[in-house]
Parts: C-alpha cells; sequence; structure tokens
C-alpha cells in the first residue's frame, strides 16, 4: 500500500478552479487551447485539440512538431507543480523529445507527464504525447525543471487580471500578495 497522496498538493492550495490557471494563465498555453483533462500526485495529463493553425505540413495536415513539444512542457511543468508541496515559480531547463512518429491529422494530441524525482532545486520528468491511444506515442520527453526560478519574486507577481482571466477568483496572498507586477 502506497502512502503517496493521490491529490496534489497545489489542488489543496488553490482549489480546483485555481489550479487550472498554471495553464489558463500562461498566454501561449490559452493561446493553443491547451487545456488540464487529469491531475494527480506528480502527474498531469493535457490536452491539445487539433486546430488548423498548428499544421505543419498542409499536404498531410500533421501538427508541427513545435505545437507538441509546447503541449510536452506544459504538461512536465504542470506534473511538476502537481509534486510539490509548496508554490514556487519553476523554468524549463532542459527539456528532450524523441518523435516516434507524426500525430494523426485531424485528432487532438495528448501529453502525460510524471515528475519522478524533486530535489531541492531541480524536478525531473518524463511525458509521452499520444493520440488515441499511450501505446502508441507520438513522442516521448525527459526533462529538468528549476526550482525557485523567480528568487527574490514572489510567485504570480507579474500575473494581473488583464493577462490572467480568473486571477480576480484568486485570494490575496495566493498569487504574489497582491503585487501586479505593473
Amino acid at each position: 500500500m502506497s502512502d503517496t497522496p493521490s491529490e496534489p498538493p497545489l489542488k489543496n492550495l488553490l482549489g480546483e478552479e485555481g489550479a487550472h490557471l498554471l495553464i489558463d494563465g500562461v498566454p501561449h498555453s490559452r493561446a493553443m487551447g491547451l487545456s488540464i483533462v487529469e491531475m494527480s500526485h506528480s502527474n498531469a495529463i493535457v490536452k491539445l485539440p487539433f486546430d488548423e493553425r498548428f499544421v505543419g505540413d498542409p499536404e498531410t495536415g500533421v501538427i508541427h512538431g513545435g505545437a507538441v513539444t509546447a503541449l510536452l512542457d506544459n504538461a512536465s511543468g504542470l506534473a511538476v507543480f502537481c509534486a510539490l508541496d509548496e508554490l514556487v515559480s519553476i523554468a524549463t531547463l532542459d527539456l528532450r523529445i524523441d518523435y516516434m512518429r507524426a500525430a494523426t491529422p485531424g485528432e487532438d494530441v495528448f501529453a502525460h507527464a510524471h515528475c519522478y524525482k524533486v530535489s531541492r532545486t531541480i524536478a525531473f520528468v518524463r511525458g509521452t504525447a499520444y493520440g488515441a491511444s499511450m501505446d502508441d506515442p507520438i513522442a516521448t520527453s525527459t526533462g529538468a525543471f528549476m526550482l525557485g526560478s523567480n528568487a527574490g519574486r514572489k510567485m504570480g507577481a507579474n500575473v494581473t487580471d488583464q493577462n490572467m482571466p480568473g486571477a480576480e477568483q484568486m485570494g490575496e496572498g495566493e498569487l504574489g500578495d497582491g503585487e501586479t507586477g505593473s
């Protein structure tokens, strides 16, 4: 029997809606339409809906590898947040992507990421991007994320109501003690 909690600590800190702001609050993630499918302790599944804007080869309709990379990076970062006991800023230090096949044209792409090790300053993550089945991966990733990347600044200090829809739901102190970064 495992003593690892199934709920990520960030859900307890932020609540369900606040946890979703970790994706919705990132402008390029919001522009791509990324959404959280599932979160558990140290794990995240994020969805990239098919969109013609992300097609890299108009003749085949295949999504560009950069969109898959962005999906894996965001899912990996979310998995890190799901492994932490407190919110700290993070930054991608290294992200290796191994592409195995093209995404199926017209199909949504999902990424499952698992944060398997957290040290004092770095978190380590593995991820898989897939379409209909995780057994047929589009790409896999391994990544390292710096913890506390904004030393001296509070988490979310640059967040304002203008650049993060839903930020007004967060109480003072949860996203930077009311700082706006303006």
